[in-house]
């Protein structure tokens, strides 16, 4: 199995919903967007975002992409394998 790649991206997303009052399903309605694409985000498991995504995201919750992605360095061998001996 590929082991998951370590990068230290967050999303802050569930957080700013609660701060907004905001469900993932009236999200989807207002950026267009389905529930699971944004649920993937969410809980941190997507690869990549569009910056018309994003856009949309920043627009409808009223942020900054800086509000909804931050970056948190893993630990330094976090992830990775051993090197060979």
């Amino acid at each position: 199995m590929p082991e998951e790649e370590v990068h230290g991206i967050r999303v802050h997303l569930d957080r700013l919903l609660a701060e907004r009052g905001m469900t993932l399903t009236e999200l989807s309605a207002q950026v267009g967007i389905t529930v699971v694409n944004l649920s993937i985000l969410k809980n941190g498991r997507a690869k990549a975002i569009r910056f018309s995504t994003l856009s949309r995201i920043c627009e409808a919750l009223h942020c900054q992409p800086g509000d909804l992605i931050t970056h948190d360095p893993p630990e330094p061998g976090a992830g990775t394998s051993p090197p060979d001996a």
